[in-house]
């Protein structure tokens, strides 16, 4: 079951899911907060409610009454939205979820007239990019960061 994040008071459960998630990610690409303090795996509870602030569309995937999953909708423009943060707890990976997850962002964007869906990921993290690959988004292209130690793709999927 996916419910919108509607109170605050639930972020730290959703920083716990982020942060279990990305871990893994930041320890396959040996990302830590002193090179990558900015990554998502080390994404601090203040910048998480900010996000919740400024309007972000926040979702929870619950398996039973467990919560397991998330991801945030931002919109750029009346078109476009970004997909933020889609995540699922490593114990309850290639089960579907993350599949939901991305189908119900699709849905919310297209409820809200929008016709592009946007993302960001490590290049190099090849997994991920042939998961959204085979799930319709196309590659758009990369740029390196200077504060970042990766090169990141973007993806763009129309709804």
């Amino acid at each position: 079951m996916i419910i919108a994040v509607q109170d605050k008071s639930i972020l730290p459960v959703v920083l716990e899911i982020i942060h279990k998630s990305f871990g893994t990610v930041a320890e396959n690409f040996n990302l830590t907060k002193e090179n990558c303090p900015g990554h998502t795996a080390f994404m601090t509870l203040n910048k998480l409610q900010n996000s919740f602030k400024s309007g972000n569309r926040m979702f929870l995937y619950y398996s039973g009454s467990i919560p397991v999953g998330f991801f945030s909708l931002k919109q750029i423009d009346c078109e476009t939205w970004e997909l933020d943060h889609l995540s699922v707890l490593p114990k309850y990976r290639h089960r579907g979820i993350g599949r939901e997850l991305l189908k119900f962002a699709e849905k919310t964007v297209k409820q809200q007239n929008g016709k592009t869906l946007k993302i960001g990921i490590i290049e190099k993290n090849e997994q991920l990019k042939q998961w959204y690959l085979q799930n319709g988004f196309v590659s758009t292209g990369t740029s390196h960061f200077e504060h970042l130690p990766f090169t990141v793709g973007f993806m763009k999927k129309d709804v």
